[in-house]
């Protein structure tokens, strides 16, 4: 039987039709939050596309709370309460667990 996870990725795929990884589904996640058209990003900006996919998948826990739009459209969050100290394992299944939340909640998966 396959994982959620494992199942939220072969449907990446076949939506984007190349495999994606960690990054680029945050990416992804980002893109949709912020309502824009993909385009080419520089480095920075990427960053912050992925910042607007962390700060969406944590607000649940309540680790950040959505404070609205600036002029540009971005969103922005402030920091409720610091994320504990995770292992790198235990980071990535929060957010893992985050990423399959977010496409129920859409339903992607």
């Amino acid at each position: 039987m396959k994982s959620d996870w494992e199942i939220l990725q072969e449907k990446l795929t076949e939506r984007f039709g190349t495999p994606m990884d960690f990054d680029a589904i945050l990416f992804t996640i980002g893109l949709q939050e912020l309502n824009k058209p993909f385009k080419k990003y520089k480095k920075d900006e990427k960053l912050d596309v992925m910042h607007v996919a962390i700060c969406t998948l944590l607000e649940p826990f309540g680790f950040y709370e959505y404070k609205g739009i600036d002029d540009d459209g971005w969103p922005h969050w402030e920091l409720k309460e610091n994320l504990p100290h995770l292992e790198a394992k235990q980071q990535n299944k929060l957010i893992i667990d985050s990423i399959i939340d977010y496409f129920k909640k859409n339903n992607f998966i």
